[in-house]
């Protein structure tokens, strides 16, 4: 047992303990995100700042955040809306290597107030959930999205509003953003991984944490199924809220 638990943590800073708080919070994160469609990505960032170096935090989310989506695309690929995705490839696709470029350059506090407020506009403002958006939306979405997840490392609330708008049944909207999560985060680990990021010494956790996030997406895609239609789109608007304004006291505090 002492030999398979240096074999987990060799290479990092990590306690087993440590290791054991992070799956079982990709757990109760991917449960969270497969029954509401948003939020899972904000609790184990959140729970990985607390545990990991602040140059190892961003790219390990991605790939994380690249399993779970994927377990929930691979459990849902029926319901994922395909007319969004290319519009949003390409913009992930320009996104990534502008904020590979600046990375290292731009206020992060700026950029989280900037989200919270968009986020809260587009979460609530009557016009914007009355108009479907449109390919070059998701487009410019895809652009910001990545370039702006470069800093912030959880973007899927920016993204999320366009996502419900789009889509009519909770599931399309679950699927969907799943997806188009799975591409921004790809894209993402790969910049970083031409940065010079090392992933060896992680794999064992990354294992670790997208098969306990699996086992969190199926259960909650049995609560998403049983969740009235009403009840999903008023959850989803009370999180993504509550991540903006989590968004700008983050931001305040550092500014402060």
């Amino acid at each position: 047992m002492d030999a398979l638990i240096q074999f987990i943590l060799d290479g990092t800073s990590l306690s087993f303990s440590d290791f054991a708080i992070l799956c079982s919070v990709s757990l109760i994160a991917s449960l969270f995100t497969a029954a509401i469609g948003i939020g899972g990505g904000t609790l184990i960032l959140a729970t990985m700042a607390v545990i990991l170096p602040p140059t190892v935090l961003i790219p390990i989310h991605a790939v994380v955040q690249v399993g779970s989506n994927g377990g929930r695309v691979a459990l849902m690929l029926k319901d994922v809306l395909k007319p969004v995705l290319l519009p949003f490839l390409i913009g992930t696709t320009i996104g990534a290597v502008i904020g590979a470029q600046v990375v290292i350059s731009l206020p992060t506090a700026i950029l989280q107030a900037v989200l919270s407020v968009f986020i809260l506009y587009a979460t609530w403002a009557p016009k914007f959930n009355a108009n479907k958006p449109s390919g070059k939306t998701f487009f410019v979405v895809g652009v910001l999205a990545t370039f702006a997840t470069m800093f912030v490392g959880a973007t899927g609330p920016l993204v999320a509003p366009f996502v419900a708008a789009y889509c009519m049944q909770r599931q399309n909207v679950v699927a969907t953003h799943a997806m188009l999560m799975v591409i921004q985060h790809s894209f993402k680990m790969i910049a970083f991984g031409t940065m010079g990021f090392v992933f060896g010494p992680y794999i064992p956790l990354l294992v670790g944490l997208v098969s306990f996030g699996f086992i969190g997406t199926l259960i909650g895609k049995r609560i998403l199924n049983r969740l009235p239609e009403h009840l999903f789109k008023v959850g989803l608007k009370i999180i993504l809220t509550l991540l903006a304004l989590r968004l700008m006291y983050s931001a305040m505090t550092s500014l402060a």
